[in-house]
C-alpha cells in the first residue's frame, strides 16, 4: 500500500472500443458510489501498453482478458486480479481470476429472437476472422448458429476481411457479393455494430433495401456506429457497466480480505434496441414494399401521399388497395405512425428541443406534436420524455388528416 494508505489500483483497456469505455464507466459508478478511495492509473490515451505492469502494477488489477497478452501479462503478479471479458462454452476457456463475463450465448439468441419475431424465415451471421484475440466473436457465431439449428432455418456465415484501409475496397466488395448471394428478405446479425455498420453501408450500393430485404442487429449499441450509419442500427445492449461496477466490488472485496468465488459471474445482455435496421414485416407485394421503404426514409421529411405514388408509380386507388390488403391500413397511417415513432425515440434518447422534434419529424408545429401525443399517448411530449416507455402506434381511425 501507498504512504497515503490507499490501494493503487491499475485498470487494463483499450477503452477505443465501445465495450471498454462502457466497463470502465461502470468501474467509475462503482468508485462514486462506495468511496473506496483508490488511487487508479489508467493510460492517458486509455490503452493498454504492456510495460504499464512493469512500472507499477499496484495493490489490485481490474483487466479486460479478451487480450490473451494481458491474461499472460498478470498470470504472475501477487496482487488480486480481477478479469472482464466474454464467456465461454467450456469452463476450462476462462482465466484463472475471478472473472465477470458478458453472456455471450444470451446475446446471439436476443438477436435472433429478435429477427424471428419479425416474421424473418432466412438468416445469416457476419463475423470476424479468427483470431486468438477475438475468441468472443467466434462464441457469439457458435451461439447464433445454435439457436438458428435449433429452430429449424437455413444460415449462412461470413466472416469477411480485417478492417484496415488498403483492404477495404476489396472488403466491402466481397461483403457485397455474399449478401448478393443470400436468400432474402433475410435477417443477419452483425457480431459487433462496426460490423454492422458495414451491411449497411453495403447495401446502398446494389439498392438492397433495408429492412425490407436486409433486416440487420448489431451488438454493443455503440452511439459513434449508430450516428454515422445510413439506416438507424438495431443492437443488442450489453450490460457492461454492470459489469464494470460488479468487477470493482469484487476488487474491493478481495483486498478487505474475502474469498471470492472461482465462478465466473455471466451477466446477460440488456436486450435489443430496436431501430429502423430491423424493422421487418412480412411483406410479400413488391410496390408495397417500395412504398414502405420510401416512407421509412422520406416521412419525417414532410412527405406527402401524392409523393410516394409518384416514388411507386401507381395510382392512389390501386396503391391503397395493396397497401390495405398488405398491411391492414392506409399509406397515411404508415407515415403518421413513422413520424411519431421518430419523434418517440428523439425525445427518450435525446435532449433536443421539443420545437426542433417537431421539426425533425416533419410536424408543422410544436402545436401539433402536442395535440398527437396527447391523443395516441394521453401524455404531452414533455411527461413523455420524462419517463414515459409507451411506444404509441395510433389506429387508422385517429391517425390525424
Amino acid at each position: 500500500m501507498s504512504t497515503f494508505d490507499t490501494y493503487r489500483i491499475t485498470l487494463l483497456f483499450n477503452a477505443n472500443k465501445v465495450y471498454d469505455r462502457c466497463v470502465l464507466q461502470g468501474i467509475g459508478e462503482y468508485l462514486q458510489s462506495s468511496k473506496p478511495g483508490w488511487d487508479v492509473y489508467l493510460d492517458e490515451d486509455f490503452r493498454y501498453r504492456e510495460r504499464t505492469l512493469e512500472v507499477w502494477a499496484g495493490d489490485g488489477v481490474i483487466a479486460d482478458m479478451d487480450d490473451p497478452r494481458i491474461v499472460e501479462a498478470v498470470s504472475g503478479l501477487s496482487v488480486p486480479v480481477i478479469g472482464v471479458g466474454g464467456s465461454y462454452a467450456r469452463a476450462d476457456q476462462y482465466p484463472p481470476f475471478p472473472y465477470v463475463a458478458t453472456d455471450n450465448d444470451r446475446i446471439a439468441t436476443a438477436a435472433f429472437e429478435h429477427l424471428k419475431d419479425k416474421g424473418l424465415e432466412s438468416f445469416a451471421f457476419y463475423g470476424v476472422p479468427e483470431s486468438p484475440f477475438k475468441c468472443w466473436a467466434a462464441e457469439r457465431e457458435r451461439a447464433f448458429v445454435q439457436c438458428v439449428e435449433q429452430a429449424g432455418y437455413p444460415y449462412e456465415i461470413y466472416r469477411g476481411l480485417v478492417t484496415q484501409p488498403d483492404l477495404w475496397r476489396t472488403a466491402l466488395e466481397r461483403l457485397e457479393a455474399w449478401l448478393m448471394s443470400l436468400k432474402r428478405p433475410v435477417g443477419v446479425m452483425a457480431v459487433t455494430d462496426s460490423r454492422a455498420r458495414h451491411l449497411l453501408q453495403v447495401c446502398r450500393r446494389p439498392g438492397l433495401l433495408v429492412p425490407e430485404e436486409v433486416a440487420v442487429v448489431g451488438v454493443d449499441n455503440d452511439e459513434v456506429a449508430r450516428f454515422v450509419s445510413p439506416v438507424p442500427l438495431s443492437s443488442v445492449e450489453q450490460a457492461t457497466r454492470e459489469m464494470g461496477f460488479r468487477a470493482a466490488r469484487l476488487l474491493h472485496r478481495s483486498l478487505s480480505g474475502f474469498q471470492l468465488c472461482s465462478e465466473p459471474y455471466v451477466v446477460p445482455p440488456i436486450g435489443v434496441v430496436a431501430r429502423a435496421s430491423s424493422d421487418y414485416q412480412a411483406t410479400r407485394d413488391p410496390q408495397v414494399i417500395q412504398a414502405l421503404h420510401y416512407i421509412r426514409k422520406y416521412a419525417c421529411q414532410g412527405i406527402k401521399v401524392e409523393d410516394v405514388l409518384t416514388f411507386v408509380g401507381r395510382s392512389r386507388s390501386a396503391l391503397e388497395r395493396r397497401f390495405r390488403a398488405e398491411r391492414g391500413h392506409s399509406i397515411h397511417h404508415e407515415i403518421h405512425t413513422a413520424r411519431l415513432r421518430r419523434a418517440c425515440e428523439l425525445l427518450r434518447n435525446t435532449d433536443m428541443p421539443i420545437a426542433e422534434v417537431a421539426a425533425n419529424c416533419g410536424f408543422p408545429s410544436v402545436q401539433y406534436l402536442y395535440s398527437v401525443f396527447k391523443k395516441h399517448t394521453g401524455q404531452t411530449p414533455l411527461t413523455f420524455r420524462q419517463g414515459s416507455t409507451v411506444s404509441p402506434s395510433p389506429t387508422e381511425s385517429t391517425a390525424p388528416m
